[in-house]
């Protein structure tokens, strides 16, 4: 037997094949693993077999315990101290205990609550066949290469199931390509009934006007980014501006996935946490610090002459300012108060309506 063993061994060193390769299949012109990561990705962009630096298990242990704690004594936390909820979700959320956080902090378990066996109901009925058929033509490009939404996985039907339901309960918005990441990434976390209502709470209260036809909130909010960015990174402000790039080019997928789209795992998580607790501002920071990082020194603006590669950069920041530790840390040394992005927020409303007063004088 051991001789045996020995020769496969060889044999195996010969195929130039080691353990980790063998538990590997090449499809399609990618690396697809038979075993997927501790996020349930086989492979792509977002598969990573290496498991980072764990935090302590009794620091991990003690976060869990403080979490649980605040949990069920939600309501007293957010009305009494809301400042400690803040400052945990900014530590980031133990993994044990997110879908219940997450629930919580979006008001997806208050509209649960408010409405038992709505979701089922919803998905009984045949939905507008417009939505349906686009809904069905998205599913296969949602996260292709995690375990839940390969081909005839059991998360495709479910991600059908939410979209659609969403689609009924909030007719007026329908079905818009963008909620379908989100949803997925929902499911990845939480039983389809509870990613359903969080996808009405975020869609309907933190992106509310994101999805609706001509995007007039969108556009808004992407003036307010590069207003921000002035005060952030006059460098990639000036960069920018020279260009003659519109905002809506470069942060149309970061607003409206949130992310989901564009940075590592981990940093994803992370940014949610925040996301859920604080509200858009935070993705309004995710926006600053990956503007800046690509192109707030004169020497990485330089490497972008044209509109071309400004695009490019934009699309795919750099690795190292989207790694989560590098990326949280940015965020929460921004020099941002509330009032500043009240302040834009009015300014950039007071700006459009002179602009659409004045296009109304000339008319007439």
């Amino acid at each position: 037997m051991a001789a045996s063993a020995t020769s496969r061994n060889d044999e195996e060193e010969l195929n130039g094949e080691t353990e980790s390769e063998v538990s590997s299949i090449y499809q399609c012109g990618s690396v697809i693993s038979t075993v997927p990561d501790r996020h349930g990705f086989l492979g792509g962009s977002q598969y990573s077999p290496e498991r980072k630096q764990a935090i302590p298990p009794d620091v991990i242990l003690r976060r869990e315990r403080k979490w649980i704690q605040m949990l069920n004594n939600w309501n007293l936390f957010m009305t009494t101290n809301y400042r400690k909820v803040r400052e945990r979700c900014r530590k980031g959320i133990p993994p044990s205990v997110r879908l219940r956080a997450w629930l919580n902090l979006c008001g997806g378990q208050l509209l649960m609550n408010e409405n038992p066996n709505m979701y089922e109901e919803l998905i009984k009925l045949p939905g507008d066949p417009k939505y349906v058929e686009d809904i069905k033509k998205d599913l296969h490009r949602q996260f292709p290469h995690h375990e839940m939404f390969v081909e005839n996985a059991p998360g495709q039907q479910e991600l059908f199931q939410v979209l659609k339901a969403y689609s009924i309960v909030n007719s007026k918005v329908g079905y818009c390509q963008a909620q379908a990441p989100i949803a997925a990434f929902l499911l990845m976390h939480m039983p389809a009934v509870q990613a359903f209502w969080c996808l009405v709470a975020i869609c309907d209260k933190y992106l509310s006007g994101y999805y609706s036809q001509g995007m007039e909130t969108l556009l808004r909010d992407g003036d307010i980014l590069f207003a921000l960015l002035k005060r952030v990174s006059p460098v990639a402000y000036k960069h920018l501006k020279k260009q003659k790039m519109e905002p809506i080019l470069y942060m149309t997928e970061w607003f409206l996935c949130v992310y989901t789209r564009t940075l590592p795992w981990e940093s994803i998580l992370r940014v949610w946490d925040m996301f859920l607790c604080e509200g858009v501002k935070v993705i309004f920071k995710v926006g600053l610090v990956l503007l800046k990082g690509s192109l707030g020194r004169s020497s990485l603006a330089k490497r972008c002459p044209t509109t071309y590669e400004t695009l490019q950069v934009l699309r795919n920041p750099p690795q190292h300012i989207m790694e989560e530790e590098a990326l949280i840390y940015q965020i929460q040394r921004l020099n941002l108060s509330e009032e500043d992005f009240e302040y834009e927020h009015q300014r950039q409303i007071l700006k459009r309506k002179a602009a659409e007063k004045e296009t109304a004088n000339r008319t007439d």
